[in-house]
């Protein structure tokens, strides 16, 4: 039924998807034959070899005994509906572009979907002209590296905090100890503040809850925790034994806590 699904979503009928698949196992064929192969009743199965012939997907050859039909090539087809598609999509952006009027009066927008946020991630990724202030996760470097290795190389200055294991060495990047990721709550955290300009913040993989701001003061607030972090981490990686004995217990704990994870 996958198959079937996806010609669905190109949008084939059912029979005529039934019957496409079946000239593809076994060509040429009768309408008859063709009918038995995918099970489409013999009423049914004029009528969608017909529609299959306007779209283009099957060719057919009449002859005085019968008329024998055989299917276009799934390369051919699919480039045929790939380059529609793309004709499609690029009239309507020229048409729709002009439509829209940004309107950002600084609101905290709320969204759900971890392919969404992604989504989110790349195109302030992509925008981004100036600097880049994230926090990601092991999946999140996965799925923003490449975007993240174009934006370095069109000089946008990357500060980033890692909140797992993945290599990254692009910009300014430390590692966020594991005790205190834990204490944050950061393990499934996603934060990119773009240009001083717009933030966002998704939580949660398998179901992620996501927030996006112009909001100037949510907009520094955002920056300035990652850039804290950034520092923090910097000077933590530079404290000796003899400063760490200075410190209340309660932080002193944390602190060793993180240093033995590191």
């Amino acid at each position: 039924m996958e198959l079937i699904d996806q010609l669905l979503a190109l949008g084939f009928t059912e029979y005529e998807a039934r019957v496409y698949l079946a000239l593809l196992r076994e060509h040429p064929a009768t309408g008859y034959h063709i009918g038995k192969l995918a099970g489409v009743p013999r009423s049914m199965v004029y009528e969608a070899l017909g529609r299959l012939e306007v779209r283009g997907a099957v060719l057919k050859s009449i002859d005085e005994k019968a008329t024998l039909y055989r299917p276009v090539s799934p390369d051919t087809l699919l480039d045929r509906y790939e380059n529609s598609m793309r004709r499609r999509v690029a009239e309507l952006r020229a048409g729709l572009a002009p439509l829209y009027r940004p309107h950002d009066e600084g609101r905290l927008w709320n969204f759900s979907g971890r392919r969404e946020a992604l989504h989110y991630a790349r195109e302030l990724i992509g925008r981004a002209r100036r600097e880049l202030m994230l926090a990601l996760t092991d999946a999140d470097v996965a799925e923003l590296r490449d975007a993240l290795v174009q934006a370095h190389q069109r000089g946008v200055t990357l500060g980033v905090i890692l909140t797992g294991d993945a290599a990254f060495g692009l910009g300014q990047v430390v590692r966020h100890p594991r005790h205190e990721t834990e204490l944050h709550r950061m393990e499934e955290t996603l934060m990119v503040v773009a240009d001083e300009q717009e933030f966002l913040i998704a939580s949660g993989h398998a179901t992620t809850s996501a927030t996006v701001t112009t909001n100037p003061n949510m907009v520094m607030i955002a920056r300035q925790f990652i850039w804290m972090e950034l520092f923090a981490q910097r000077v933590f990686a530079r404290l000796g034994d003899d400063l760490l004995a200075r410190l209340s217990p309660e932080d002193r704990h944390v602190l060793q806590q993180d240093r033995s994870n590191l």
